[in-house]
């Protein structure tokens, strides 16, 4: 299927994103929803949260240019420091934006 790079197209490729992104949200909750959650269940679920970050976070340490790798190394004394990941998050991309502005602008 291809869709035109023009008004209908593009408006039609947004709604179908949306769509599709509300529709992956609503069945999580649908389907939790009717899952109990016991002991078991509570450890996949924070198991899976964690897994789901290291997936993120591993090709962009390999592959990642050094903005990328120390992005990560700030974020990560950050988080150990405070405690609280919004500081960690800004301290991360400050960190990649800083470094992109000295090193490669």
């Amino acid at each position: 299927m291809t869709l035109q790079a023009s008004g209908g197209g593009i408006m039609l490729a947004i709604v179908i994103m949306a769509l599709t992104t509300y529709l992956t949200r609503a069945g999580g909750v649908f389907v939790m929803a009717r899952v109990p959650i016991g002991p078991r269940v509570e450890r996949f679920i924070n198991a899976m949260a964690g897994s789901v970050l290291v997936a993120v976070i591993t090709p962009m340490a390999v592959n990642g240019d050094w903005g990328a790798r120390m992005a990560l190394v700030a974020t990560v004394g950050v988080v150990l420091l405070v405690r609280k990941p919004l500081p960690a998050i800004t301290a991360g991309i400050l960190t990649a934006a800083l470094w992109r502005l000295v090193f490669q602008g």
